[in-house]
């Protein structure tokens, strides 16, 4: 049987196991990365020099190892599907194993330092937009938990995450990703007052306006494209590295871990089930850490 043949019978199987936003990153990926490659290979004829090939193919276009890993875990459980129920006989990806933590050591950061996020933030000019990202950056939400807030969402300083947005290009409203991403997360006072203005916003635009309304957007979620588009305007303007939306959140835990926050505290404000995630998915290093590191080696040599 070709791979992409065991792939559609795969994604009838994941339909029934998976949440719709799980399926919906899955198909996206298979489509855009893994399929393209092993489309047209028999499964039982793929062997572990053929997976090393991809993989270095992969290092080659420069993405995060984050990125990669989930690209060899997508195939690995492909590949113990088609063990389980299409008698394939070995799973080479998991022979070959996951790609090294330091395959793209040279890649660019992934998060903004609060100083960047200042010159960033001062560079969005709708206001909408502005407190979306506001959000992202000092609560670390996921951007479709962001997206999917409702002003009845906010009670006394707390934002209540109970719902995200599973299907990005219909926005359609869903559950969240795992039962530790329902959460309630404590924000700040100014990004309180903040959205209290939005709310304001909304009652003179909309006649009928409801705290069912969305805090970003009104009667609909904003879009992600033109969050995107936000994004890369605001940076050029501010002469800072474009990052992804996502990366709002990897920049929230670094910040607090920055400031020396309990990591189990990180943990759920994030929403992850277990601190490994936090720690080795979302906790940066950055170079005032490290600069910080060698001073206190060179003080130790005058003990």
């Amino acid at each position: 049987m070709k791979f992409k043949e065991a792939y559609k019978e795969y994604v009838k199987f994941v339909e029934i196991k998976q949440k719709p936003q799980s399926v919906r990153c899955l198909k996206e990926r298979f489509n855009k990365i893994i399929i393209p490659y092993f489309g047209d290979y028999n499964i039982h004829e793929i062997n572990e020099s053929v997976y090393v090939e991809f993989q270095n193919k992969l290092l080659k276009e420069d993405k995060s190892y984050n990125y990669l890993r989930n690209i060899h875990y997508l195939t690995v459980a492909f590949l113990d599907y088609c063990i389980k129920f299409l008698d394939l006989k070995k799973n080479v990806a998991r022979n070959v194993g996951n790609f090294n933590p330091n395959c793209n050591s040279g890649s660019k950061s992934d998060f903004y330092t609060l100083k960047e996020f200042k010159k960033f933030i001062k560079k969005v000019d709708n206001n909408v937009y502005k407190q979306f990202f506001n959000l992202m950056f000092y609560t670390g939400t996921r951007p479709g938990e962001a997206m999917a807030l409702k002003f009845k969402n906010i009670n006394k300083r707390k934002i209540k995450i109970e719902s995200t947005i599973d299907e990005h290009g219909e926005r359609k409203i869903g559950t969240p990703k795992t039962r530790s991403s329902i959460r309630e997360i404590n924000i700040d006072r100014k990004l309180y007052k903040d959205i209290i203005k939005l709310k304001k916003y909304y009652m003179n635009k909309y006649k009928n306006f409801n705290d069912d309304y969305f805090i970003f957007g009104g009667i609909k979620p904003l879009a992600p494209t033109t969050i995107r588009r936000k994004i890369k305007e605001a940076s050029t303007k501010a002469k800072v590295k474009y990052i992804k939306i996502h990366d709002f959140r990897h920049s929230h835990a670094t910040l607090l871990s920055d400031k020396k926050i309990p990591l189990k505290l990180i943990q759920q404000r994030l929403g992850h089930a277990n601190l490994s995630t936090t720690v080795n998915t979302y906790i940066h290093v950055n170079r005032e850490q490290e600069k910080r590191v060698i001073k206190t080696l060179n003080l130790a040599r005058f003990l």
